[in-house]
């Protein structure tokens, strides 16, 4: 763990117990008390708010993810292009026999 985050936390637990005892108002010290644990709990969200990887960094990634999914889907792509040229093809001698038909 983050040695500023273990420090923010004993600061805000030894501020706390004095917030209790110094003021007589629970609610106000309940209020300070409170204030503190969201700021240590935005410390904690923020702990890592630089490491974040680029933006070309994620590009790569999912380019190599998309050319991973395109290479294992290479065999159903070719399957769906013999159907669609054989689709065609049956489509071409239908309209090609509907030409030669006679006409009345």
């Amino acid at each position: 763990m983050n040695g500023r985050l273990v420090l923010a936390g004993l600061i805000w637990a030894a501020v706390s117990v004095v917030a209790f005892l110094a003021i007589p108002d629970v609610i106000v010290a309940a209020g300070l008390v409170i204030f503190g644990a969201v700021l240590l709990l935005v410390l904690f969200v923020a702990r890592d708010w630089d490491t974040h990887s680029s933006f070309e960094e994620r590009e790569m990634i999912r380019a190599r993810r998309r050319k991973d999914r395109w290479e294992r889907t290479a065999d159903s792509r070719a399957r769906d292009r013999e159907r669609w040229e054989a689709h065609q093809a049956r489509k071409a001698a239908r309209s090609a026999g509907a030409d030669d038909a006679p006409q009345r």
